[in-house]
């Protein structure tokens, strides 16, 4: 195998670009609006970012490029989009509104919001998992609970004092 053929860049440049451009933009689509809840702490376009650099970074070293440098520029392409959306999102809300969804409130004044749940496709056992993991046992003691856009389930205990009043109790996110 002569080394400069491992460096050569049979196809454009710029297709490849584009291709990674075009794909990219495409996913995050769909995984913000039709997959819009992750299940962990990092957020979508970070998600998407590593699962396509794996996926570029294994067609660039098995060959389904023709060189390495094809998929550098793939990679380096994807890094560049990832990187664009985040100073975006963080410099302007209409973009940030795009990337990351807001929060759903779930429970209200300890009542589950059937039509919130059914949206994102939860059950009332999943809701009581997470409250549980919070530290709250009845739903009934919940001001409200928020899924976040990581995916993670904020709770407000609503809290009674030794004069049975109401306070309301900040419980962040549960499972953090």
């Amino acid at each position: 195998m002569e080394l400069s053929k491992l460096f050569a860049i049979p196809v454009p440049p710029m297709e490849l670009m584009l291709r990674a451009t075009l794909m990219y933009w495409f996913l995050l689509l769909i995984f913000r609006f039709v997959l819009r809840r992750d299940p962990g702490s990092l957020g979508v376009a970070d998600i998407l970012l590593v699962v396509i650099i794996a996926d570029a970074s294994q067609n660039g070293m098995a060959g389904d490029y023709q060189t390495v440098t094809e998929g550098f520029i793939v990679v380096g392409t994807l890094v560049f989009w990832n990187y664009v959306l985040d100073w975006a999102s963080y410099r302007w809300e209409i973009v940030h509104s795009l990337t990351e969804p807001k929060p759903l409130q779930l429970v209200k004044d300890g009542q589950m919001l059937m039509r919130n749940l059914r949206k994102e496709f939860l059950r009332p056992d999943d809701v009581e998992a997470q409250l549980r993991q919070a530290g709250v046992d009845d739903v009934r003691k919940v001001k409200a609970a928020f899924l976040e856009g990581d995916g993670k389930l904020s709770v407000l205990k609503l809290e009674r004092d030794d004069e049975g009043q109401s306070q309301d109790k900040d419980e962040g996110p549960a499972g953090a």
